[in-house]
């Protein structure tokens, strides 16, 4: 059941009228969540600048795809999931790179330790530790990964949250559009 309606920039706020009509002349349209965010412009700027830091993240596109995998299946997101599936299909990943994201894991014991780190980080943050963070660094993962991990398991936390939260469902169209 839909919880927010999505907004047209002459319904928003006047901050957010100015963020979605920028993004409908640079893009042509703008999405669901989008267009749902702009009930407060502050988290509608947020959302948008997370995004876009994070897109500068030093993870391959694939690896990326699989990390955001696995946080929404933890979430809950149906939208999330069809997108980043999507996503992952269009990154190069297979079914069954797919299916063992899902799952917080990857046959490549490097990325497994790094996508059951990225589950924990969103699970359980307080139980990591030093130990944690040594064995991250011995399957080759640098701090700056690790610390961009968080970025990203925060992003899609943010995300997957506000769709349940605002009732977006997965629909049988463009599923990338919906975020």
């Amino acid at each position: 059941m839909r919880n927010l309606r999505p907004l047209d920039p002459a319904d928003a706020p006047a901050k957010s009228a100015e963020i979605l009509s920028d993004i409908i002349d640079r893009r042509g349209a703008v999405g669901d969540m989008v267009s749902t965010m702009a009930h407060s412009p502050a988290l509608l700027q947020g959302y948008l600048d997370l995004s876009r830091a994070m897109k500068r993240v030093k993870l391959p596109r694939p690896l990326s795809e699989k990390l955001a995998l696995a946080v929404q299946e933890w979430i809950g997101c149906g939208t999330c999931l069809a997108a980043h599936t999507e996503a992952g299909r269009a990154a190069g990943l297979s079914e069954t790179d797919i299916t063992l994201a899902r799952q917080g894991t990857a046959t490549d014991t490097r990325e497994a330790a790094l996508l059951a780190f990225a589950v924990r980080v969103l699970a359980e943050p307080a139980a990591l530790t030093a130990d944690d963070m040594t064995d991250l660094r011995e399957h080759g993962w640098s701090d700056r990964i690790i610390a961009e991990v968080v970025g990203l398991v925060t992003l899609n936390l943010l995300t997957g949250a506000f769709n349940l939260v605002a009732g977006i469902e997965p629909t049988n169209d463009d599923t990338r559009r919906a975020i």
